[in-house]
């Protein structure tokens, strides 16, 4: 199964609280008023697309009422789909690499999101590409996170940097970026602790990371990617806006949307947040974790080939 089919059926579950629902109601009414619209405000909310972006897209179609773009029920589907892919399409979601190696990746999330088995996902993904691939645990407030990190990297053939439980993070950082350079690695990706209930400790600790990561490559962190867990649905736009403010957080990178019925909140990151979806993660195997694709996404959501 190509990664495509896997997005269509991970995306099951939320075509069913999204576009059937949309379908349903247009199936509904034989002709467009203000009930109709009112219920298609509520699927597009319980989506978990988000209130603003609900709002948008209904101003998008009063407009496309008024200018009779839409004159029945049938063409509201559509007009739907192609006002989401454009909202999709709105920001690139470019993945950086750096034009000398090695290309740094830092990756931030709260505890619970699968941001451990992200990273060992991605290096996979990057080894599969015809890179070399350093991790560094520089997570050093959980035993279990070092231990994890360095399950992924046996698993992918990836040397691992890490200290002691309780160290310095930042030094972590240092030295897996001094060995990257020495061993000539293209890839490193360096693990990050999970609290937010700490944020100013937190924001210290990552800028002093992203410190001693210039003093050796002054355009590096060249990524610094959010793990999010898709089934958390609104909550997730929140933690876009906590880390936002403690992290220059470059992308998103998206798990679970296999079988949550909140998928919608791609839409609503992208639309409320103008913040770049980069990864997203569609199963438990290596392989189900691929850079993110807007058209396939719609495409995905709305059951087209």
């Amino acid at each position: 199964m190509g990664f495509f089919d896997k997005l269509k059926n991970g995306l099951e579950t939320t075509r069913k609280n999204f576009t059937e629902k949309i379908e349903q109601i247009i199936v509904g009414y034989a002709k467009i008023d203000n009930e109709l619209l009112d219920d298609l405000e509520e699927a597009l909310i319980m989506a978990d697309v988000g209130v603003k972006t609900s709002t948008k897209l209904m101003e998008e179609i009063r407009k496309g009422i008024k200018s009779k773009e839409i004159k029945t029920p049938e063409d509201l589907r559509p007009f739907i789909q192609e006002k989401i892919s454009t909202l999709l399409n709105e920001d690139e979601d470019t993945i950086i690499i750096a034009e000398n190696s090695p290309t740094v990746i830092i990756v931030v999330g709260v505890n619970g999101v699968g941001k451990t088995t992200t990273i060992g996902k991605l290096g996979n993904y990057y080894k599969k590409q015809g890179k070399t691939v350093m991790l560094a645990a520089a997570d050093t407030f959980r035993a279990a996170a070092i231990d994890q990190l360095e399950i992924w990297g046996e698993r992918i053939h990836a040397d691992v940097i890490k200290h002691l439980e309780g160290s310095d993070p930042a030094a972590v950082a240092f030295d897996a970026v001094k060995a990257a350079k020495a061993r000539n690695v293209d890839i490193l990706i360096i693990d990050t602790a999970g609290r937010l209930h700490t944020k100013f400790n937190l924001m210290e600790e990552l800028k002093k990371i992203s410190r001693v990561i210039k003093r050796e490559i002054p355009d590096a962190p060249h990524e610094t990617l959010l793990v999010l867990d898709a089934t958390t649905g609104q909550n997730a736009i929140n933690q876009v806006e906590l880390f936002s403010k403690v992290a220059p957080v470059s992308g998103i990178v998206l798990t679970k949307l296999d079988g949550t019925a909140k998928g919608g909140i791609v839409i609503g990151i992208k639309s409320e947040l103008k913040m770049p979806i980069k990864w997203i993660g569609v199963g438990e195997g290596m392989d189900d974790l691929r850079p993110f694709n807007s058209n396939d996404f719609a495409k995905a959501l709305f059951n087209d080939k």
